[in-house]
């Protein structure tokens, strides 16, 4: 923020800092407010209007029985409740999908916003004047809160809209908004307590993840059932909107903000600028390694980020495998849900190769947001000006971007070797037929579509930089959801052809389309070309 953004223009009146503040705040997540708003709701009321229009009327009561009694079912996507109701089936179908999108968002827009501009240096003259860290840390928390209320709000109204119950709407609207609200909270807390923004942003994805582990260990083993009442997706599950309706366990959620947000407010006076509570030494040992060429500094850069996604990725797969057998089983039992599988895009889930196929479908949209976050890094930087002195050396920027796109694309191929290895390994330990071989086709088939997302990041940085994540990550979120899109409203194939996802075969499960990953690969090399031009033509920070 600039002094003239507090002073106005000239000639005007002068703005209140605290309102600048706000408005700056509202600046940097609106974009990302929308697009998370229109994911949360637009996934909500397509699977209410499929069920409506695919499930409905099919969902006997031995069948809800079946799906009750399968642990793997359990332990994905929680116990199945109310599923004869389009709410109760949407909830129990996206509920946590739509939790774990709102929180990691919360979290990363909460680090973002009371750290990362601090971190960069661009509230040095801020904090120098009379506004204090607690200002900041409270308006940007605000303007957070009010973004995770509207993602609220446009669920709510979404299922109502597809014709679900507006109690049952309205108590999963407020699920979503206490745990968003809960991990903006603790992002912010962690901003204040650790050293960096980075720091800051690890632990609260891991507490993240290991609440989400829990909820899964709650739902798939019974003696543990207790579970729930320690994570915040547990708790969710236990609301039952459109069934029991409960409302003690969102007041205990909602118990949850207030107390981390007291937390950051007292950390932000306690603690210097630029600092955290938890200090780090002064002077350590300097570490060299990997800063003898640009190359090697790409790789240094991209180690961490590989370290903690494989890590995510491969901990996710390895219950996947684990699961293989029990899910194969149930859906061989149970022909019907095979059917419907298929219809939703998901087919060959009697055999363990379809399944790890339709799994690793999926698998594409974490590993092409990587690789567009990873491009989305060097605009980072180029902002926040630390790659400076970098710029400046006798190094054209076509050579700097290639070396951080080929870093990028090793880290992909890192990703879906330790998701192979990991699903692979889960379903050896239950004796379903997976290969290692297999499972290493299978995933890497998808490369493809993590490239494009990498080209068309890269396409970004050269033309529109301002939206390299978003525009890096269309690819494989956009495609999937087109393809699901295209397969239950029965929509003309040209429009399914327009997904990346249609032009890859389901391996293992069936021979590569060699054809169509050679397409998918040469449009990623021509898009990342032209951003590459475009990139060493245009201003810095531009």
């Amino acid at each position: 923020m600039r002094a003239e953004t507090l002073r106005g223009e000239p000639g005007s009146a002068p703005r209140r800092p605290g309102r600048a503040l706000t408005g700056l705040a509202v600046r940097q997540i609106r974009l990302s407010t929308g697009v998370v708003l229109a994911a949360a709701a637009g996934m909500s009321a397509l699977v209410a209007w499929q069920y409506q229009t695919t499930f409905a009327g099919v969902l006997n009561a031995p069948a809800l029985q079946a799906l009750a009694a399968n642990p793997a079912i359990r332990t994905l996507f929680g116990p199945p409740v109310a599923l004869d109701d389009p709410g109760g089936f949407t909830v129990w179908r996206t509920g946590t999908p739509v939790a774990v999108l709102v929180a990691v968002w919360a979290v990363l827009s909460a680090t973002r916003l009371t750290r990362g501009e601090e971190e960069s240096g661009h509230w040095n003259l801020l904090l120098a004047a009379p506004i204090r860290k607690t200002a900041l840390v409270s308006r940007a928390l605000l303007v957070l809160a009010a973004g995770v209320v509207l993602v609220g709000i446009a669920v709510a109204a979404a299922l109502v809209a597809a014709g679900t119950s507006a109690t049952g709407a309205v108590l999963h609207a407020a699920d979503i908004v206490a745990v968003g609200l809960g991990f903006a909270a603790l992002g912010a807390l962690a901003a204040q307590v650790l050293p960096t923004r980075g720091a800051a942003t690890g632990l609260s994805v891991a507490v993240l993840g290991a609440m989400l582990l829990m909820r899964m260990v709650a739902d798939g083993v019974q003696a543990l059932a207790w579970l729930h009442w320690v994570t915040p997706f547990g708790l969710v599950a236990e609301v039952q909107p459109y069934a029991a309706n409960r409302p003690v366990p969102l007041l205990v959620l909602a118990v949850v903000p207030p107390v981390l947000l007291a937390g950051a407010v007292v950390a932000a006076i306690r603690r210097d600028v630029g600092a955290g509570l938890v200090t780090v030494a002064a002077t350590r040992r300097a570490r060299t390694r990997l800063l003898g060429s640009v190359g090697a500094f790409a790789i240094r850069r991209s180690i961490g980020p590989v370290v903690g996604w494989v890590l995510g990725i491969a901990s996710y797969y390895l219950l996947i495998g684990l699961l293989t057998h029990s899910l194969t089983e149930f859906v061989t039992d149970n022909p019907r849900f095979a059917e419907l599988a298929a219809a939703a895009g998901f087919g060959g889930l009697g055999k363990a190769s379809g399944y790890a196929a339709a799994m690793y479908g999926l698998l594409a949209i974490p590993v092409g947001v990587y690789a567009a976050a990873r491009i989305a890094a060097v605009r980072a930087d180029e902002v926040d000006r630390h790659s400076v002195l970098l710029l400046a050396q006798p190094v054209s920027r076509s050579h700097l971007v290639g070396v951080e796109i080929a870093a990028a694309v090793g880290g992909v191929f890192v990703l879906l070797t330790g998701a192979g290895v990991a699903t692979w390994a889960g379903a050896t330990a239950v004796d379903a037929e997976l290969g290692l071989g297999a499972s290493l086709t299978g995933v890497l088939n998808i490369a493809p579509i993590a490239l494009l997302c990498l080209g068309a990041a890269v396409l970004a940085l050269g033309w529109t930089p301002r939206a390299v994540l978003a525009i890096g990550s269309l690819p494989a979120a956009g495609g999937f959801l087109l393809q699901v899109l295209a397969q239950s409203t029965g929509a003309p194939r040209w429009v399914g052809q327009l997904s990346p996802f249609a032009h890859i075969a389901s391996v293992p499960a069936t021979s590569a389309n060699w054809a169509g990953v050679a397409g998918l690969s040469a449009t990623a090399c021509g898009l990342a070309s032209i951003g590459v031009i475009g990139y060493a033509r245009r201003d810095l920070a531009a």
